[in-house]
């Protein structure tokens, strides 16, 4: 199979719009239950073609990247799927570079985004018109000390559910905001939840999402039967 020739470059990647809005455009990774959090870590494996071209792409610029999930399936066959509105942008930390042209890299979060417009391009990969969290908006506070017990009750009953092995004094020292996102990341919630949890504003809430999560999959033996409306 011939060789693909290399994507344009996306150009410069902010501009103004009006009320002084900044806008940054984005390469976009669509990973279903792939979530990155700001000041947390995502390692990808790279290797269909259009998203090998991506990182070709984003690494003779500015090495970032938008994760952002699905929202659904594609409204006509053909079509690439709806997304949700709100994602987190990462910078390529590491990477890996295969003989087979594959990938390994490890992206680290900087901040969550907006999605303002799905820009109409020529490139394989999907691109978009967002906007940033300020880092007033992506600092997410700290955890009640009862928050933080509550959420630490909860997840040992979810991993002794779930058969999971889990070092709990190294969790103990875990800060609340690696614990409450790592949570996020690594825990088998669905998709909707998975969103709910990056969505939420503050920390506290984020808790209390996961809380809730892991209890209704405790109760459905560790099933997603329903996702978050």
């Amino acid at each position: 199979m011939g060789q693909r020739a290399a994507p344009p470059p996306l150009g410069h990647p902010l501009r103004l719009t009006g009320a002084a809005r900044t806008l940054t455009r984005l390469a976009i990774f669509p990973l279903p239950g792939a979530m990155l959090y700001p000041r947390m870590h995502l390692p990808l494996h790279i290797f269909e073609p259009r998203y090998r071209a991506m990182i070709q792409d984003v690494m003779a610029r500015d090495q970032r990247i938008g994760m952002i999930q699905p929202s659904g399936a594609p409204i006509r066959t053909g079509d690439p799927p709806p997304l949700f509105r709100i994602g987190c942008m990462g910078r390529v930390a590491e990477i890996e570079a295969l003989d087979d042209g594959r990938y390994n890299i490890i992206l680290s979060g900087e901040s969550r985004f907006r999605l303002i417009d799905e820009l109409d391009v020529a490139t394989p990969f999907r691109q978009v018109d967002a906007e940033l969290f300020t880092a007033e908006e992506d600092d997410p506070g700290i955890l009640a000390a009862s928050e933080r017990a509550a959420l630490e009750s909860e997840a040992q009953l979810f991993a002794d559910q779930l058969g999971y092995a889990v070092d709990w004094t190294a969790v103990a020292s875990l800060d609340d905001e690696t614990l409450v996102n790592g949570i996020g990341q690594i825990a088998p919630f669905d998709p909707a939840g998975k969103q709910a949890m990056l969505e939420a504003d503050t920390l506290s809430q984020r808790s209390e999402l996961a809380i809730q999560l892991m209890q209704f999959m405790r109760r459905n033996d560790g099933r997603n039967a329903a996702p978050l409306q």
